[in-house]
């Protein structure tokens, strides 16, 4: 419980630090001024430097910040224009039963061409579950499915 509240902690501290405005604070309440937003995802990775390669090369993410607390390093990815949510890659390099296996995680990632990211990821040698193509139900949409280093899925919406 209290990773997740250092992580939580971590990320509403890296959404602040990555806005482009001159001034941030994060406020302790919603407004009507200012939407709730998500600002980060954190996933735990095995390999920091293969993580950060994968999401670099495959969908164009640059390192924003890193930490190191000691028991846990993260590096926070987004993208250089600085719109989406960002991605907080967690390492605990101290807790050799710390199991890093992608069970049961999708992040979404909205891209303009689906087929060319899916063969990146390929190229990277990630795993692919669906070639990107049109699914009906969602009005024709290109969806494709991919695996990043530490089997965590990686879906592709064509916009």
């Amino acid at each position: 419980m209290i990773h997740r509240v250092v992580c939580l902690v971590a990320m509403l501290a890296c959404a602040a630090w990555t806005s482009n405005a001159a001034e941030v604070s994060v406020p302790v309440a919603a407004s009507a001024e200012a939407p709730n937003v998500l600002g980060s995802v954190g996933i735990g990775v095995k390999d920091l430097d293969a993580s950060i390669a994968f999401y670099g090369d495959v969908l164009g993410m640059k390192v924003l910040r890193r930490f190191e607390l000691g028991y846990l390093n993260e590096v926070v990815l987004g993208f250089p224009d600085g719109t989406g949510a960002n991605v907080v890659l967690m390492n605990w390099p101290n807790d050799a039963a710390r199991r890093y296996d992608g069970n049961n995680v999708k992040l979404v990632f909205y891209v303009h061409d689906p087929v060319s990211i899916i063969e990146r990821i390929r190229a990277h040698g990630g795993k692919i579950d669906r070639e990107a193509a049109p699914i009906e139900a969602l009005n024709g949409t290109v969806v494709g499915l991919g695996r990043d280093p530490d089997n965590y899925v990686v879906e592709l919406l064509g916009r």
